[in-house]
């Protein structure tokens, strides 16, 4: 699954990290919560699951699912004669054992949660049994709370069922992660457990259905329905069932003669190759790579709307949220965005969280963090050593940067809820450390590893120690020291390097300390010296909490380059390093990192000489996301900054073949305010790139307020991403309650992460809107997001904030109706964090 990564890009954006440090800042490290201090040990397995079989039908009036289920079990080891099986909030009408064909009633329990069934007799492990069971599934009646991973947990949704919603479909999926399939049918619904299974659903005839597996049958019947029987052939586990019902066109694509199929709504269907197109590519990279072919008969993605997260798993078919999806000009300005990032990450779990799934949610590492580094692997393969290193770095500092992550293991046994595993440690964190493993063995001896370990486990479950086996028997290396602090210990090094330079004894001393509380990290590492345009690399081990390396050299290094492959994942202060020597970092040094650094040491200190070569320099850079980094760090108050970068900005605006990077430079010109750019700025409103487009129409705004709102007007029709925000931010600093109806028509129809890059200025708008109705409309929809989202950590205070400094302007307006709905939206995404 993938929604940490889109959740915490924004959870850890300028606009939370105050109120998200406040909130961590008010916890009391002495209340621990009493739930963290018990084990959460696998679950002792009485009962296997064989067959699954479902027949089912909807009730979109009511939102039930009508169910019948034959589920064929035989005890896992120990003789029995009782069976337990997870069945949330459902009526239970039979439940039987099938005799010869026939029903045999079996007396049971049922406290909502889940069933304890006696059975006809003893059985033991040779001998198996088919339960027969007539339920319905009462979704929306269901008692679940969701989490900052899924934001709802009901397992099965209906989306607009009577089709009162204007834009917007009616469709029905599900969505099984964590324990959420035994909402829509009585289960053993614990990872451990694989089936294979057959589902049959009757729909309406109009509607397209999908499941895991093959479509096995399709039959119409006499009232205008269709039954369609999907057929899962191979185990796995329940959280990986789905089921999609709704009006989605198909687009067929394939690999090696397998089904690779798109489901999207009609808008978007022409765009399908666009958004999935390079879903043949990525299984033939990832079959070779892992050296195991893709493991199932078909692979399908389908997008859905009011997704609970980013993106789910399901064997055969993954399921997309709607921010993957696009039309060509949404397309144009992504390039390894979330969308595609996403694709390859769903894709890699169907090897490692399909094929082997985690035997408990404690290693959800052996799922999630291969299907993080996956994207790394993916961006370094397709768009270049560059693009995988800006990955993996950004990956880092969404770990780095948060406040608690530091304290909680890999591999975790103390949790108080199964989705707090689902964070940036199991994600991003455990994302890094294999990629510093996979530095430290080597790409063979790594992907032997995963080869073997795969093949060990295949249709069965794993965890991190025989992940640490595999990758032993293929590199005849222990790797106990790597397990034991990266996968069950907590933390990171906090290291701080220094260096100096003995003319005398011709040495270059290299001083390294680690810093953090806990634990001291083993740190294998290469460090680079540069003299007289030689490179020579030394390997090295930090052992200890201190440790001075010494390195001869005929005369003062240019450089010493600690970490040159840029590989550890620690928090690096290299504070013995000159800026003259970043400027030789970043012109000498090969990796997108050691520029990145370099422009990092010049952004503070733009008077310099040699800061203003690397930042000019690095305007030019041969990879866009350094170009866009250097664009956005220019202090255009200095004059030799300004001077020099002007006339490259100019360029970049109008040449850069990269969308981003004119757009970048485009919103740089801006802010000068300079009416010499206006030619510039219009010609560039007829690109077909919104983010070109947005940062144009800001450039006239700040020039000509009235031009710049006459022109927004006129992309009503047709806007999108960041031109969408461009209009809102004019209409926000210019505009009145006649551009209001668009702006919160078009806050409220957006998804999670579009309504949040719109946020800052629809609340603005809100706060100073010539309309007391208007104001209202926009506060009641701030609580309702307060009241959605404040599962996820730091929005509930962030709305509250946002919603404090509009009650405080509305005062000021003396809009005392407004003021009180502000002050009663506070009290309500308050009270309603503390009730639950």
């Amino acid at each position: 699954m993938n929604y940490f990564k889109k959740l915490s890009s924004i959870i850890l954006s300028g606009i939370f990290a105050a109120s998200l440090n406040a909130a961590y800042a008010q916890q009391d490290p002495e209340k621990a919560d009493p739930l963290l201090k018990i084990y959460r040990e696998t679950p002792a397995r009485i009962n296997d699951l064989i067959h699954t079989k479902l027949d089912v039908r909807f009730d979109y009036k009511k939102c039930y699912m009508y169910g019948k289920e034959w589920v064929t079990l035989k005890p896992h080891f120990y003789a029995t004669d009782t069976l337990r099986l997870d069945a949330k909030g459902m009526d239970l009408s039979n439940i039987s054992v099938v005799k010869n064909g026939k029903n045999v009633p079996l007396k049971f329990t049922y406290d909502s949660l889940t069933v304890a069934i006696q059975l006809d007799k003893v059985y033991h492990n040779n001998e198996s049994y088919t339960i027969y069971i007539d339920y319905t599934s009462k979704p929306n009646l269901l008692k679940a709370r969701g989490s900052s991973a899924i934001n709802d947990a009901k397992g099965l949704y209906f989306i607009n069922p009577d089709g009162t919603e204007k834009d917007k479909p009616t469709q029905i999926w599900t969505q099984g992660e964590t324990e959420s399939s035994s909402a829509w049918f009585p289960t053993i619904d614990k990872p451990e457990q694989k089936t294979t299974d057959e589902i049959s659903m009757t729909v309406q005839a109009k509607y397209v259905t999908l499941s895991n597996g093959r479509l096995a049958s399709q039959k119409n019947n006499s009232d205008g329905t269709r039954t369609d029987t999907w057929k899962m052939e191979l185990p796995h586990s329940p959280y990986l069932f789905m089921m999609a019902v709704g009006d989605f066109k198909i687009y067929h694509d394939k690999w090696r003669n397998k089904e690779v199929d798109y489901y999207l709504e009609p808008k978007y269907a022409p765009y399908a190759k666009e958004i999935f197109g390079m879903t043949p590519e990525l299984i033939e990279f990832y079959s070779k790579t892992l050296g195991v072919d893709f493991p199932w008969n078909k692979y399908a993605q389908i997008v859905v709307r009011d997704y609970v997260s980013g993106a789910m798993e399901n064997t055969t078919a993954t399921l997309h949220g709607e921010y993957v999806q696009g039309t060509h000009r949404e397309l144009i300005d992504r390039y390894y965005d979330n969308g595609r990032s996403t694709i390859a990450h769903e894709l890699f779990h169907q090897w490692f969280g399909d094929y082997v799934t985690a035997e408990s949610w404690s290693n959800l590492t052996v799922n999630e963090s291969f299907a993080d580094f996956s994207e790394t692997l993916w961006a370094e393969h397709k768009y270049g050593k560059d693009a995988g290193d800006d990955q993996n770095h950004d990956a880092l500092l969404n770990y780095l940067e948060q406040p608690d992550a530091a304290t909680k293991d890999l591999v975790r046994f103390h949790y108080a809820d199964r989705e707090d595993v689902f964070d940036v440690v199991t994600y991003q964190k455990g994302g890094r450390i294999l990629n510093m493993l996979r530095n430290y063995l080597g790409d063979a001896a790594f992907f032997k590893g995963l080869n073997l370990y795969l093949k060990t486990n295949a249709f069965k479950n794993g965890e991190a120690q025989q992940l640490r086996l595999a990758l032993e028997e293929a590199s005849g290396r222990d790797l106990n020291w790597f397990f034991n602090q990266w996968y069950y210990g907590a933390g990171h090094p906090v290291l701080n390097i220094n260096y100096k330079w003995d003319d005398a004894t011709k040495t270059e001393k290299v001083y390294l300390q680690q810093k953090q509380n806990g634990q001291i990290f083993k740190l294998p590492m290469a460090i680079d010296i540069y003299t007289n345009g030689k490179k020579e690399r030394h390997k090295v081990w930090m052992n200890d909490e201190a440790d001075t390396l010494t390195f001869p050299a005929i005369t003062k290094p240019d450089l010493v380059d600690v970490d040159a492959d840029k590989i550890l994942l620690a928090k690096k202060t290299d504070s013995g390093k000159t800026l003259k020597e970043y400027t030789f970092q970043y012109f000498n040094a090969p990796l997108y990192m050691d520029r990145y650094e370099a422009i990092e040491a010049a952004q503070g200190k733009q008077s310099e000489k040699d800061a203003q070569k690397i930042l000019i320099a690095a305007l030019k850079d041969k990879y866009y996301g350094l170009r866009v980094k250097a664009i956005r760090s220019l202090n255009m108050a200095n004059d030799d900054i300004h001077n020099a970068a002007l006339p490259v900005l100019a360029s970049l605006a109008q040449t850069d073949e990269n969308t981003l990077v004119r757009a970048a430079a485009l919103r740089t010109l801006a802010k000068q305010k300079a009416s010499g750019n206006m030619n510039i700025f219009k010609k560039a409103l007829g690109s077909q790139s919104y983010a070109v487009q947005g940062a144009a129409l800001f450039g006239i705004s700040q020039i000509d307020a009235a031009q710049g709102l006459q022109l927004a007007k006129g992309f009503e029709k047709d806007n999108s991403g960041e031109l969408t925000q461009a209009m809102v931010t004019v209409y926000a600093e210019n505009g009145n309650s006649a551009q209001w109806p668009f702006v919160y028509q078009h806050f409220i129809s957006e998804n999670m992460n579009a309504k949040f890059a719109l946020i800052e200025m629809f609340t603005k708008m809100i706060a100073n809107i010539d309309s007391p109705a208007g104001a209202q409309q926009g506060i009641e929809e701030l609580k309702n997001m307060g009241i959605k989202y404040k599962v996820i950590d730091g929005i509930g205070p962030f709305i509250v904030g946002l919603l404090t400094n509009i009650k405080e302007a509305r005062v000021k307006l003396k809009d005392d109706v407004s003021a009180k709905a502000a002050d009663e939206a506070i009290k309500a995404v308050n009270g309603d964090k503390l009730n639950n």
